[in-house]
């Protein structure tokens, strides 16, 4: 599978001028469809000029814009793919494959953390470890699992941790509670849930930070989001894979535990003592 655009922009927004910055900045929260628009429109949306846009493509690697956009293109196609669609471009596995969905898995693992910067794992592990920030994780359909496991750790290792579970009302009405000081950290992959959208809307209008992580080809809801992680999901199956979403996760708990490392510490002396007694 080649390198998706978003994964190209995480790989080299470090490198860029802040003019190019304001232009990758502005195609993820407006994931492809700013990128489909002329060089003008690109331009003005994000408040830099079309040379500016132009030089951002040719940085991402393409030679023209039309290359750009032809590979949005594609990757809108792959977004909007269902279960079915995929069923029918599947392809036998070769000779000698005999785990051809595990090597699948292992690779979009490789290339999940190629494309994850130190940076960016910083920011969000920054993000979830604040002390007087309230924490709320909510997935979607298949990814929600993720939200309850990663919810179950942060609980032991910091206060304030709340895994939206059920319909969607009973998510509406915690709205009521978040506010600026607060976190949201949203799991959807495609076929894109409206319901995380229209949640992730009304909580970002509130103040709340949004972290996503999503796949390579950007939920909606990166519009609404201060930070994105890109996991890959594609595997030879109609079902995508969570495997690199759940290292995402395990890697997080792994950073917030040592980012609160003599808090988490005593937290996690303190449960073990009330267990035992």
């Amino acid at each position: 599978m080649s390198t998706s655009i978003s994964e190209l922009i995480a790989e080299k927004i470090d490198a860029m001028p802040a003019s190019e910055r304001r232009a990758a900045q502005t195609l993820i929260a407006n994931y492809p469809l700013i990128g489909l628009r002329t060089v003008a429109e690109f331009s003005g949306q994000a408040g830099v000029s079309s040379p500016t846009i132009l030089r951002f493509v040719s940085r991402l690697g393409f030679q023209s814009y039309p290359e750009f956009q032809s590979a949005l293109q594609e990757e809108l196609a792959a977004q909007v793919q269902s279960p079915w669609n995929r069923a029918a471009t599947i392809q036998r596995p070769k000779d000698g494959a005999t785990f051809p969905l595990m090597e699948a898995a292992i690779e979009n693992i490789r290339e999940t953390f190629q494309h994850l910067s130190a940076q960016q794992l910083g920011d969000v592990t920054d993000a979830l470890s604040r002390n007087r920030a309230r924490l709320y994780l909510l997935g979607g359909r298949f990814t929600d699992p993720i939200a309850t496991y990663m919810a179950a750790h942060l609980k032991i290792v910091r206060s304030g941790v709340t895994h939206l579970a059920g319909q969607e009302s009973h998510w509406r009405d915690q709205l009521i509670d978040m506010g600026k000081k607060d976190v949201l950290l949203v799991f959807d992959i495609r076929r894109y849930q409206d319901s995380l959208l229209r949640f992730a809307e009304k909580a970002q209008a509130r103040g709340v930070e949004i972290v996503l992580v999503t796949d390579q080809w950007l939920s909606p809801i990166a519009r609404f989001a201060r930070h994105v992680i890109a996991g890959r999901t594609a595997v030879p199956s109609p079902w995508d894979s969570s495997a690199a979403l759940f290292l995402i996760a395990e890697t997080l708990i792994a950073e917030v535990t040592r980012k609160l490392e003599q808090s988490s510490a005593d937290r996690i002396r303190d449960l073990e003592q009330l267990r035992d007694n």
